[in-house]
């Protein structure tokens, strides 16, 4: 049992008053562009109580003489219209039996294509019609929910999981669903409730259709970089890519792997471009691809199968040049900062330090540029002075017939790096190793 009021608001002679339409039984309100309309089920028994005197109930067909005179209920009947009058004040609405307005769906048909899904219904549903007290004929746009599954990609366990969706439509015998969907079980089926009998809390089969092969597809294509290092850590690397979604702006090598994550998919292809230059095409579903020279690119997919296909998805990748720039000093001495002597680089693709003494003694080397040397000799400390460098490097933006002029040994001439020699890194020069206090 539900019990709704109308409020109809009475100004007499200055004084506000309030008659109230309780309506006791199942029903609800529909406000429609202003008109109120009543939809009730199990034999409602709509009363009045007025705090202005009688009130007169009247058709809207003939609102000279009254229906009733001096009650305080009354029983409408479906698709009437009635005026409820109190001295000069007066409102109307218009009632509607639930059991004339059920719909009766003896099947449900299904057309999917690539973007929508549109359910043809073989039956009968009800229009709620009625005359306006002005004498048009109004018609209220009946709505149901339309059930049905589609799988949604989970970014945590990155798998496609099947999800209730649920769109409200204008209940008719052509109805569109707005995207075509694709559940991960290669089989989806349609459920049709109608919003009058879920309101109304009435029981009534839900209308099902039949499961049908979906045509459409999806994907969720991800760019998942390859990191290094912890963006908490401390690096000699410039612009490392240290988060799996970092594309932007990184320092090469940048190892990428793409993934299409395609459902109801057959066919894949990614293009890698650099500018507006294609650099090659692949047809996996995913692949990896290392960007080692300096530009803008981007990678492109398309994902299909024989019906349909989706729009293109797009990564822009940007590979910064080459860079490196060496310390005159460092402080082994334990505190965590400037420990070893590191150069600051990014994007190079070779790199070569040899360290000597002051008497041309080697005493440390190293080919990697994420690291250094920590100021030992044999796992002894070093004695604090100048040490003499010597380093060649390629930046990834280096020709490819770049060569070294400057050779690995001890000299006491210092080479400053050739400033037009691009991605060519060879010089040497003095580092200073003092250790002072923590």
């Amino acid at each position: 049992m539900r019990t709704i009021i109308l409020a109809i608001i009475l100004l007499i002679s200055g004084i506000s008053y309030a008659l109230h339409i309780e309506c006791v039984g199942n029903a609800i309100l529909i406000d429609n562009a202003g008109d109120t309309l009543l939809v009730f089920a199990n034999n409602p028994e709509v009363k009045t109580i007025s705090t202005v005197g009688t009130v007169d109930w009247y058709h809207l067909s003939d609102t000279v003489m009254p229906i009733q005179t001096g009650t305080d209920y009354f029983y409408p009947e479906h698709g009437e219209g009635y005026m409820v009058k109190v001295g000069n004040e007066r409102d109307v609405f218009w009632a509607f039996d639930y059991e004339q307005l059920r719909p009766s769906i003896e099947q449900i048909d299904v057309e999917l294509t690539c973007e929508t899904a549109l359910l043809h219904l073989i039956g009968e549903i009800p229009q709620l019609t009625y005359t306006s007290q002005y004498g048009n004929v109004m018609t209220y746009p009946r709505m149901c929910k339309v059930e049905f599954t589609s799988a949604m990609w989970d970014n945590e366990a990155e798998m496609w999981i099947d999800s209730a969706a649920v769109e409200e439509l204008i209940f008719e015998n052509d109805m569109i669903v707005s995207s075509s969907p694709v559940p991960t079980d290669n089989s989806v089926g349609f459920s049709i409730i109608d919003k009058f009998a879920e309101d109304l809390s009435v029981e009534i089969d839900t209308m099902h259709s039949l499961q049908y092969e979906p045509v459409a597809l999806k994907a969720y294509p991800m760019a998942i970089t390859t990191t290094r290092g912890k963006q908490s850590e401390t690096s000699n690397e410039v612009n490392r890519p240290y988060s799996p979604d970092d594309r932007m702006n990184m320092s090469a090598p940048l190892d990428i792997l793409f993934k299409s994550n395609g459902l109801n998919a057959d066919y894949y292809q990614w293009k890698i471009y650099q500018g507006s230059a294609l650099l090659f095409t692949r047809n996996d579903a995913e692949h990896r691809y290392t960007f080692l020279e300096k530009g803008q690119y981007r990678a492109v997919v398309v994902v299909s199968n024989s019906d349909c296909q989706l729009d293109s998805v797009s990564f822009d990748i940007s590979i910064s040049e080459s860079m490196l720039l060496v310390p005159n000093v460092f402080t082994p001495n334990g505190d965590g900062a400037n420990d070893e002597f590191r150069v600051a680089y990014r994007s190079l693709k070779e790199f070569q330090c040899w360290v000597y003494n002051r008497w041309g003694h080697l005493v440390y080397k190293w080919n990697d540029p994420a690291k250094g040397w920590d100021g030992t000799i044999n796992g002894r400390p070093a004695a604090e002075g100048a040490y003499f460098y010597v380093i060649r490097a390629l930046g990834t933006d280096a020709d490819v017939n770049a060569k070294y002029t400057i050779k690995p040994v001890y000299s006491a001439k210092v080479k400053k790096q050739d400033e037009s020699l691009i991605g060519v890194y060879q010089m040497s020069g003095s580092i200073n190793l003092l250790r002072g206090g923590k």
